[in-house]
């Protein structure tokens, strides 16, 4: 496998393209088929859930995509069902509508409202503005910063080295996520294309942060 720091220079669209292929080496068998709705994911089916329907999505979706771990999907949908055994779906409700009226340059007002859903941090805020709006947006956790200390030269050293990649601040996941998404660009760029999302780059500092 290609280092980390070689990728990131790599101008070659085949190397890039093979290396987001690697991230499905990586998904668990069991969430293959989640893995390809969410890949497919289009904003418009959100819009139109009910706030029964919403809260489903995230308890029976989104959780379990980001939380694979059966110990970090219990702990965390405790927290998500708080709003069912506290008759607060409204309240839930509430935040689906701000996501889906955001202006989607402001990074941090995003994942400052998505971090309010019980159970998500800044990590999981990141991951599911990048599934409703993978053009503006990255999952931005643990494996993306051990993947991005790995990358030699890169401007942000310094504040990416006194990351706590397991406890990542709203701070944190604007830099990081601001670096992803310059990634994309570069590589639209230098590939004649507009493929590249910041959340194909995530895809891929996923495979190596592990």
């Amino acid at each position: 496998m290609m280092k980390i720091t070689e990728l990131w220079r790599s101008t070659d669209p085949l190397v890039w393209e093979q290396a987001l292929q690697r991230y499905w080496q990586f998904v668990q068998p069991r969430n293959i088929e989640l893995e390809q709705a969410f890949e497919a994911l289009d904003v418009r089916r959100l819009q139109s859930l009910s706030p029964q329907g919403w809260y489903d999505f995230l308890h029976d979706e989104y959780f379990r995509w980001k939380y694979t771990a059966p110990y970090r999907y219990a702990t965390t949908t405790i927290q998500l069902r708080r709003y069912v055994d506290g008759h607060e779906l409204d309240e839930l409700d509430n935040l689906r509508q701000q996501l889906l009226n955001l202006d989607l340059n402001e990074v941090h007002v995003g994942l400052k409202t998505a971090k309010k859903i019980r159970g998500l941090g800044t990590a999981g805020a990141s991951g599911l503005l990048a599934l409703m709006y993978p053009e503006h947006f990255a999952t931005v956790d643990q494996f993306v910063v051990k993947a991005l200390w790995q990358v030699g030269g890169l401007p942000e050293a310094e504040a990416l080295s006194k990351m706590k990649p397991e406890n990542l601040s709203v701070a944190n996941g604007v830099l990081l996520n601001g670096i992803l998404k310059r990634k994309a660009e570069d590589n639209n760029r230098q590939f004649g294309t507009t493929a590249w999302t910041p959340r194909k780059i995530d895809m891929v500092l996923w495979t190596y942060g592990r």
